[in-house]
């Protein structure tokens, strides 16, 4: 193996029903098919100053930001995967801004297909994340910060349990104006569900690709 295929290497990981893979030049066919249904969807819940633009959607752009995307997953500061169920690509998660040293945090961010909104998917996507999180990365605490009003964002991490902290005011601009965020953090031993629920969703995480090992256990939830 050369070394630049060893440096762009994707990694693969597999829940249940859906896999999370690093993106290439490859999905953006399918990346602009779901943004452009769902454009009036996502983009109200998208963080964009009063005078900045909406995401770029051409291809250009899609693929500068699979490079960024590769450069931070080299440089350890964030992992960004594309969410697919049985090879179509449904949506995205992000593991960004990872904190080392004293804090050894991060922040999760996720969107989804309109069409598969509801059905157990994002949540699922949400647990194989934090296993790899856990258990490869070595992270203590991930955060996910939700407008309040955002109904589907928030059901996601209810049904998981993640923990509740507290309402930031004026935290992000979304859609050009400033409004509160919903922080909830999820660290190990905290914040645990319903014994129903983790039993559900702990059949996510039960194979991993061997390209990326991690602990034979669920992440506390």
């Amino acid at each position: 193996m050369s070394t630049r295929t060893a440096i762009y290497s994707p990694i693969s990981l597999h829940g249940r029903r859906i896999v999370l893979r690093t993106m290439t030049e490859q999905d953006y066919d399918g990346w602009y098919e779901v943004r452009t249904r769902c454009r009036d969807w996502l983009l109200k819940w998208e963080p964009r100053s009063a005078h900045a633009s909406h995401l770029a959607d051409d291809q250009r752009s899609f693929v500068s930001r699979c490079a960024i995307r590769e450069r931070e997953r080299q440089l350890g500061t964030g992992f960004g995967f594309g969410i697919f169920q049985d090879g179509r690509f449904l949506g995205e998660i992000t593991l960004s801004s990872i904190q080392r040293g004293p804090l050894q945090s991060a922040f999760v961010g996720y969107w989804i297909d309109e069409a598969v909104a509801g059905q157990g998917l994002m949540p699922e996507a949400v647990v194989v994340l934090l296993q790899y999180a856990f258990e490869s990365l070595k992270l203590h605490r991930i955060e996910v910060n939700i407008i309040p009003r955002n109904a589907p964002s928030r059901r996601v991490v209810e049904k998981l349990g993640i923990r509740f902290e507290g309402i930031a005011e004026r935290y992000l601009e979304i859609d050009g104006a400033w409004g509160p965020r919903a922080l909830r953090h999820h660290g190990r031993g905290v914040g645990r569900p319903r014994s129903g629920t983790r039993r559900r969703l702990a059949l996510a995480a039960t194979r991993l690709s061997p390209r990326q090992p991690v602990g034979g256990h669920i992440p506390e939830l």
